[in-house]
């Protein structure tokens, strides 16, 4: 079975070029966005991984509240 991403490239190739090159355009895009978030995420990384070091040690010594999302 061929992989989606094949599946994908051979059904956008039955359409019309007009709308072809419009997906593409999104396509590029979305990649462009996807990378920014993956720097964003990685430049991030050291000060999420020391937030989440805190919430851990706050929730081990009964610092913290367990709430539901619709009661924050």
């Amino acid at each position: 079975m061929p992989s989606n991403f094949t599946q994908l490239i051979e059904k956008a190739a039955t359409l019309p070029a007009v709308i072809q090159e419009a997906i593409a355009l999104q396509w590029l895009d979305d990649i462009d966005n996807e990378l920014q978030w993956q720097t964003t995420l990685e430049q991030l990384q050291p000060q999420l991984e020391s937030l989440a070091l805190a919430a851990l040690r706050e929730s081990k010594q009964g610092k913290t509240l367990k709430i539901g999302f619709d009661e924050l």
